[in-house]
């Protein structure tokens, strides 16, 4: 996905006052401030109460909800394969937010997980703090670009990942200078 459709998924939901924030490689990004890596979908956390109304913008925009529903996880695809995984999350007391997992579990990103504030092309976006971005990383098994990303957090904002993951992020140091182009890839299909 490039940044004019991630632009153009989460301008329309800005517009009628609907928070949103980047989760994931495009949240990495918008805190770097800057693209480090293509990506082929687009992870949103929006509130759980907005999320039908998320899925009828998207809709208008040519996106079909293929897997999921709220108040779960789920994905919309455009006819190009651009893909948006929405994670709804409920408000509790203490602000943070309250997360339903497939298996029926409840995760609670931390309220000071959606302070973070970062940019796409030069435009001020919401995203998930890089503390919080470290804790959803911690959540799954992660791949050799996931654990790039905890390096690059770690490195620009002093966010340290678990010990357990501490190994594989570290050697990233070793490695040649981080990539700092932008790669604007399109939408795979």
């Amino acid at each position: 996905m490039d940044t004019q459709t991630l632009l153009a998924v989460i301008g329309p939901t800005e517009a009628e006052g609907i928070d949103v924030w980047l989760d994931g490689g495009w949240g990495v990004d918008a805190l770097l401030e800057h693209q480090t890596r293509e990506h082929d979908d687009l992870d949103l956390v929006v509130e759980l109460d907005r999320a039908s109304r998320v899925i009828e913008l998207l809709d208008a925009r040519g996106y079909s909800l293929v897997t999921g529903a709220p108040p779960k996880s789920f994905v919309m695809v455009d006819a190009r394969g651009c893909q948006v995984d929405i994670h709804p999350v409920a408000f509790n007391a203490e602000g943070g937010g309250v997360y339903q997992m497939e298996d029926g579990t409840e995760w609670v990103y931390p309220s000071e997980g959606f302070t973070g504030r970062g940019s796409v092309d030069d435009r001020r976006v919401r995203c998930l703090s890089p503390e919080a971005q470290v804790l959803v990383h911690a959540g799954y098994e992660l791949t050799q670009k996931d654990y790039r990303e905890l390096y690059l957090l770690r490195e620009r904002f002093g966010v340290e990942p678990p010990q357990a993951l501490l190994d594989d992020v570290l050697p990233l140091r070793k490695r040649s200078a981080v990539r700092r182009e932008s790669r604007l890839g399109q939408c795979s299909g």
